[in-house]
């Protein structure tokens, strides 16, 4: 292949030959170090930012195991005719599912431990089919929860904090008490508990508990659900189904209903894992931003090695254009190639961190993630193109850029001045 003698000067000065001078070599070992210099940052960003993605991914899909996507309340309390409301929202492509339910508050006690929750009065029916936790319940199963049963399912760690296991007794004390000519009263009920559920969210897990939708309303005195929940196809379409349900729901049903989905309920936590995955890449950046850096010392070493070679390429007519042209080539060279490495291994070990992970700690002896602690046993991995295309392309600009001074000073090389002393 006939290249260019721009490309195919700058090629040869990435490398050294066999009889290459042993200042020649150096050089060449530099530009080995600046590529991968280049490509320890690049595999540093995709690693980590697919592992952040990863935790992302399976705390989201965790919280998402106990959250509906989309929720249809009313401004007015209890609603009037959930039915029509959930039928209303099936119009909808995007729904899939929908049930009732009502959420309040309340107080359970068992020898002498009290511990507040959430309270959801749920449909043992419908539920499973907007709600993935219930389908993986411990020490029982959902078909046990019958109107007038008075059954519970509670969080694991909130079974755990009132001492109870499936089949024991609790009570659970309502906050609104009946009033007497005593005085009033709390209304209190005892429940047995039917299963326990595990979530992988404290939060849920310490705090939450269900029970059939009569006997909560029957309880706690409310004439009806507070929520309909909806599941959806693609839970990524929830914000623009809230939104469009909502106008729809207040136009042509009720002016007091509203529409939330799952991002708006955790918006805090989203955005900071939003703000703690650009701080990350913007750190890992300047490991790249340092290569680059080491590139320009590269470039200048070799452009000051090769001052005769270029007075002797402007002798026989190399343009100063020409000249610049060779040393891009060199630095843009090493900064490709170190990218494109950097990307391969940077995938290699994000794909394959489940095999990785355990090899390390096997061989080094040491635990990663405590279960009890993280929820997870393995660190995820989730490696995505929004990701990994930027990362590139900076990169490869932060690499050409880094060539720019050295080529130009490059070309200013004046032949005569240059070949005095040879």
């Amino acid at each position: 292949m006939n290249l260019p003698y721009e490309i195919a000067t700058g090629l040869r000065y990435t490398r050294a030959g066999r009889r290459s001078h042993r200042r020649n070599s150096f050089i060449s070992f530099i530009s080995g170090a600046s590529m991968a210099g280049i490509a320890l940052g690049v595999m540093a960003l995709i690693v980590v930012l697919s592992v952040m993605n990863g935790f992302q991914r399976d705390v989201r899909d965790r919280m998402l195991s106990v959250l509906p996507h989309v929720e249809i309340f009313s401004d007015g309390g209890a609603l009037r005719d959930w039915r029509a409301i959930a039928r209303f929202a099936r119009k909808d492509a995007h729904v899939r599912a929908a049930a009732p339910v009502l959420e309040t508050q309340a107080m359970f006690v068992h020898d002498g431990t009290m511990r507040g929750a959430m309270i959801e009065g749920i449909d043992p029916a419908r539920e499973p089919d907007v709600s993935e936790i219930l389908r993986h319940l411990h020490g029982g199963s959902l078909a046990e929860m019958k109107p007038g049963g008075f059954g519970v399912i509670l969080g694991l760690d909130l079974a755990r904090a009132l001492g109870v296991m499936p089949g024991d007794k609790v009570t659970l004390v309502a906050p609104d008490g009946t009033f007497t000519p005593a005085g009033v009263l709390p209304r209190v009920k005892q429940f047995r508990v039917l299963a326990v559920f595990s979530s992988g969210h404290y939060e849920f897990d310490s705090g939450l508990a269900m029970i059939d939708l009569g006997d909560a309303e029957r309880l706690f005195r409310i004439d009806g659900p507070n929520e309909v929940r909806l599941r959806l196809a693609d839970m990524e379409a929830a914000p623009d189904v809230a939104r469009r349900l909502t106008l729809a729901l207040r136009t042509q049903l009720d002016p007091d209903l509203w529409a939330r989905d799952w991002t708006s309920q955790n918006k805090t936590w989203f955005a900071a894992v939003k703000v703690e995955k650009r701080m990350m890449a913007v750190i890992l950046t300047l490991i790249v931003a340092v290569a680059a850096f080491n590139l320009v010392s590269t470039m200048v070493m070799t452009v000051t090695e090769k001052v005769s070679d270029i007075a002797i390429l402007r002798t026989l007519g190399a343009s100063p254009r020409s000249i610049m042209a060779i040393f891009v080539v060199q630095g843009s060279v090493i900064g490709v190639v170190g990218t494109l490495l950097g990307v391969g291994f940077g995938l290699l070990i994000a794909c394959n961190i489940d095999v990785i992970e355990p090899a390390i700690e096997h061989a080094f002896g040491v635990h990663f993630l405590d279960p009890s602690i993280y929820f997870l046993s393995a660190l995820p991995s989730d490696p995505q193109a929004s990701d990994i295309v930027p990362i590139a392309i900076v990169s490869l600009a932060l690499s050409f850029l880094a060539t720019l001074y050295p080529s130009w000073r490059a070309s200013r090389v004046q032949p005569a001045q240059a070949l005095r002393y040879e």
